[in-house]
């Protein structure tokens, strides 16, 4: 009860309050879905499955636009078996699959705009571009390990370890690959996180844990391409595509 006054008095005093991290994650949570394809039960058999998980988006603007990353959409469908891109909504055994449509799509940052129908979901904020500062404590939640672990969305918490280029200068231009040769024509700054994600976290909003709202997209497939295509093992770092390019994407270009 004295908490509750206290914050009451608070807000009539114009102080900002935060939530912490539980209460952030409760209402970010009913806004996750997970992305994949879905084939009609007659047409399912031993070669492959009625379901198919394929990474995390998330809801934005009203309620039926969901961001995800490009390379989780598939580039073909399967049309002799009416295979159809889906979206999963709810949560455990409640979830639902909804047809998914490509609305907009911007490949060189790695970002989706899918459309879905039925009733509108609890849509995220997206925080202002420019305001992501290095040792921001930030979290992301999605499906790390796709139907694995079912429609029960797992969160990862972490900081903003750098803001770096996504390509660097090479050594030499011997070592240079195709992919890194068109990035330095087109550079971009990336958000390196201290946290770990994983293949079906790919599409997951970046949040602030305080505000809940959005500053980036998970994303290593793209930037790990370019940025440590010289290492002969993968990092394990985890990089976010800024939220500049998601309201780019909202708002109709790049």
């Amino acid at each position: 009860m004295a908490r509750s006054y206290m914050v009451a008095f608070l807000l009539l005093c114009g102080v900002p309050v935060h939530a912490g991290l539980p209460d952030t994650v409760d209402k970010i949570r009913p806004s996750i879905v997970a992305v994949g394809t879905v084939k009609p039960a007659k047409r399912a058999n031993a070669a492959g499955p009625a379901l198919n998980y394929l990474g995390t988006g998330f809801v934005v603007g009203n309620g039926r636009q969901v961001i995800t990353n490009f390379h989780v959409i598939p580039q073909k469908l399967d049309a002799e078996a009416m295979e159809a891109l889906a979206v999963f909504v709810g949560r455990g055994g409640s979830g639902e699959a909804r047809q998914a449509r490509v609305v907009r799509s911007d490949p060189d940052h790695d970002v989706a705009l899918l459309e879905i129908g039925g009733a509108a979901l609890p849509a995220l904020q997206l925080a202002e571009p420019g305001t992501v500062r290095e040792g921001e404590e930030i979290a992301f939640t999605g499906y790390p390990i796709g139907p694995v672990l079912g429609l029960y969305p797992a969160t990862h918490r972490g900081i903003v370890s750098a803001v770096t280029p996504i390509v660097i200068p090479a050594m030499s231009s011997r070592t240079l690959t195709a992919e890194q040769v068109r990035r330095i024509r087109s550079p971009f700054e990336v958000y390196q996180l201290d946290a770990t994600a994983y293949p079906g976290n790919s599409g997951s909003p970046v949040y602030n844990v305080r505000t809940g709202r959005v500053v980036g997209v998970i994303n290593s497939v793209l930037v790990k391409k370019t940025k440590e295509a010289a290492l002969a093992d993968p990092s394990g770092i985890t990089y976010a595509i800024p939220v500049r390019y998601v309201r780019a994407l909202l708002d109709g270009g790049r």
